[in-house]
């Protein structure tokens, strides 16, 4: 079993920053790509941003150069500094993870964390 563990979500007034972060556990044998999706009330989960195992990265068009992703590979764990925030930022934030355990390739999601901007 694979665990996503997110922290680091909270209340921030709009132009603030805050930084994510989510720490895979349990069976991995390797990670391909990590990434951040958020879903607003009433809306559908949508893509924020992803990195590769080589650290490739990608961003939807609404936080690029507000947005940045990385990881740390010998921690598992991968991390979305958001700057410049904005009240439509706001939305409970998810971490996905390709991960390869011991026996099986897997899509893996972290239990969300809340993110609030404030206008």
């Amino acid at each position: 079993q694979v665990q996503l563990v997110e922290s680091g979500g909270g209340l921030v007034q709009a132009g603030g920053s805050l930084r994510l972060s989510c720490a895979a556990s349990g069976s991995i044998f390797d990670i391909n790509a990590m990434g951040w999706y958020r879903q607003a009330p009433g809306e559908q989960r949508k893509l924020v941003a992803t990195i590769t195992s080589g650290g490739n990265t990608y961003y939807a068009d609404s936080v690029k150069g507000r947005f940045t992703i990385s990881r740390d590979n010998a921690k598992n764990t991968v991390y979305l500094q958001m700057n410049s925030l904005k009240p439509e930022d706001t939305a409970v934030y998810y971490c996905n993870a390709d991960v390869w355990s011991h026996t099986a390739r897997g899509y893996y999601w972290g239990q969300g964390t809340q993110v609030t901007v404030s206008s």
